[in-house]
């Protein structure tokens, strides 16, 4: 028996549309992209032109797409601000929704799709694409082995030296809540609170930073941005303490001095092993222990995997994240990244801010 035609509308069709999400279902067998939205008009027409069904609709406001009964999941790609208004009312339509990360520009955001998804049933998730790198899987099915024991130490990673995203509204701090901590951090920060299997945070203390974002014609592989429209952070760290007394330490920054980059990775500190994912491109985990008395270190053999979209780079990850999405959908598999984890994501980068801002510890 053939299986049913999922069919999906899209609401926001710029960079991370058309960088990971529509390629990505374009690749999944028994999908339809049969809407799409965007609040400029010609960015829906030329998604739904690549990548659209032949009567697929174009619309400008989101509300009507959301009465065609075709549609039957919605992917909310759009600024931060609007995720948890969109996402609600799409579920609220009878709609299951896949949203970019973060889930929302604030916790009281994220806390109502949470209720809302409860309260209608409909099927929710969050665009963490990053747990479904080779690694990140090997990594994660080795912590659910425990073979690091009891992990009381953890590092996210999220640092660029020079690589401001200029486009979009990255830079608008009222449309997206922030800067690298919100983009990027929050991608890093979900790996380690998923392989750590820890989201019971007991006290944040951050610094945000904004060194760097009032200088013009300043060197960014994404060209010079206007000092003006930079409104957000170019820097920010928190230091998390959880309840079972484990230690996370959050790096993320668009724009830091420091030759030491590296995206979307974590190292984990256990009583029995470490990990990182520190390594070369194609074999990028290490595992290191000890072993009758001597020092060890596995490095697994699992092929290169792209780590972000920016750059334009291809991604199994987010095919992976797609297939696995649509399998949720159509009853055939477990939900991979649950709303409630990526709530306590979204609390932790707010903590992050508030603690900056204040000078002071955000207790849980």
């Amino acid at each position: 028996m053939d299986k049913q035609i999922i069919k999906i509308g899209i609401v926001g069709c710029g960079g991370i549309a058309n960088g990971k999400h529509m390629p990505a279902l374009s690749k999944i067998e028994g999908v339809e992209m049969v809407a799409f939205c965007d609040i400029i008009p010609e960015r829906a027409q030329s998604a739904a032109k690549a990548f659209g069904a032949a009567d697929a609709k174009v619309y400008e406001d989101y509300c009507e797409l959301l009465q065609n009964p075709d549609v039957m999941v919605v992917h909310v790609l759009t600024p931060n601000i609007s995720h948890s208004e969109i996402s609600c009312a799409a579920m609220r339509a009878g709609k299951d929704v896949m949203c970019e990360k973060p889930m929302a520009i604030s916790s009281i955001e994220a806390k109502k799709m949470i209720d809302c998804q409860k309260e209608t049933g409909r099927k929710l998730s969050i665009g963490y694409q990053n747990r479904f790198r080779p690694e990140c899987l090997y990594l994660k099915e080795c912590c659910e082995n425990g073979d690091l024991g009891e992990v009381y130490y953890a590092r996210a990673q999220a640092v660029r030296r020079r690589a401001v995203p200029t486009w979009g509204v990255f830079l608008d701090e009222e449309k997206q809540g922030g800067g690298p901590l919100i983009d990027i951090g929050t991608h890093a920060l979900d790996l380690t609170l998923w392989c750590m299997d820890n989201y019971e945070p007991e006290m944040v203390v951050g610094t945000v930073y904004r060194k760097l974002g009032d200088r013009e014609n300043s060197a960014n592989i994404f060209g010079s941005w206007d000092p003006k429209e930079f409104t957000v952070e170019d820097s920010a760290f928190g230091f998390v303490r959880m309840k079972n007394g484990a230690t996370v330490f959050l790096e993320s920054s668009w724009a830091l001095n420091t030759l030491l980059v590296d995206e979307a990775k974590t190292i984990l500190c256990g009583t029995e092993a470490g990990a990182d994912m520190l390594g070369p491109k194609d074999k990028p985990l290490r595992i290191n222990g000890e072993r009758y008395a001597k020092t060890y270190e596995l490095t697994p053999d699992l092929g290169a995997s792209a780590v972000a979209y920016y750059s334009g780079t291809s991604g199994d990850p987010g095919v992976a994240e797609a297939q696995s999405w649509v399998n949720y959908v159509r009853g055939e598999g477990d939900l991979v990244t649950k709303p409630d984890q990526a709530y306590v994501v979204t609390q932790i980068l707010e903590a992050i801010y508030e603690s900056g801002k204040t000078g002071k510890p955000i207790f849980f």
